[in-house]
């Protein structure tokens, strides 16, 4: 039985710097970290690789978690995504004041694809990369009677 989502995963090349960007500036908290070097045979056997070495920080949000992995063996692939491809091409974070979260998010290094947010009437939204490329949605909910549940 599933009893719902944990936690999604993304990859940096700098876990350091993915700590500066989604804990001090995002305000996760980091709750569990981890980091081994290619002896790790349980951890390889669970993801399917061999010969792994890898830093990992659990953060915690309000309602769910965000897993960041650094990988230095085997060295990482560059598959930055568009949001029409197939996987996991984003994550959504919902926010208040969607504006004002736009402008301190480009502050702490976020690249976004419009020059503003989007005004879908209830709801407002906007994607963008974070520092390292991955794909993140801003999403106000303003009306929740009308607007579509967050994505």
């Amino acid at each position: 039985m599933i009893v719902g989502i944990h936690h999604v995963a993304i990859g940096t090349p700098d876990l350091d710097a993915a700590l500066e960007f989604y804990r001090d500036g995002l305000g996760f908290e980091v709750v569990q970290e981890s980091d081994w070097h290619l002896d790790n045979p349980l951890a390889d056997r669970a993801v399917g690789l061999s010969g792994t070495s890898a830093r990992m920080a659990m953060l915690k949000a309000p309602n769910a978690f965000l897993e960041v992995w650094e990988y230095r063996e085997p060295k990482p692939r560059d598959l930055t995504s568009l949001p029409s491809d197939l996987g996991y091409p984003h994550f959504c974070l919902q926010v208040q004041d969607i504006q004002s979260e736009f402008e301190r998010l480009q502050n702490l290094g976020m690249q976004f694809v419009a020059d503003a947010p989007v005004d879908f009437g209830p709801a407002s939204a906007v994607y963008g990369r974070d520092p390292f490329g991955n794909v993140i949605e801003i999403y106000e909910i303003r009306d929740p009677e009308t607007a579509q549940l967050p994505r």
